[in-house]
């Protein structure tokens, strides 16, 4: 990714979820706008010996509506957002993909998070929280 779509993720971030700090390491998206984090060390391989599908951690994916976090993506960003972060207590639900109630008020992208643990992003609208987790 170029430094000006970088930018923009971060951004979205800010505005998202009051992340204001910056992550040491290398952003690529892929034709289906998934973002990956690489360490900075992959820049001294020659990756042209390598048959590779994928690689990185998988952060999160570009929705018309945001920046949908991935699970490790929460977990990275999660102890220094300090906005739309949902505390929730059935975390077994959750882990097992179902749908929850959240606030009618609330819409938007949600860091979900029960005690210290982060455990994905999800979606509020209209008193459900959206489950992305399969």
């Amino acid at each position: 990714m170029n430094q000006k779509e970088i930018k923009e993720i971060y951004i979205k971030l800010k505005d998202q979820f009051g992340f204001e700090a910056e992550l040491d390491c290398l952003f690529y998206t892929n034709i289906e706008d998934k973002i990956f984090l690489m360490s900075k060390d992959i820049q001294k391989l020659d990756l042209s010996k390598f048959r590779v599908n994928s690689f990185g951690l998988y952060f999160g994916k570009i929705e018309n509506s945001g920046i949908r976090l991935s699970v490790p993506g929460t977990q990275l960003i999660g102890k220094k957002a300090v906005k739309n972060v949902l505390e929730i207590d059935k975390k077994e639900e959750w882990l097992n993909g179902e749908n929850l109630e959240c606030d009618k008020n609330l819409k938007g992208w949600f860091i979900v998070k029960n005690n210290e643990d982060f455990l994905g992003c999800g979606y509020c609208k209209e008193g459900k929280l959206t489950n992305f987790i399969p």
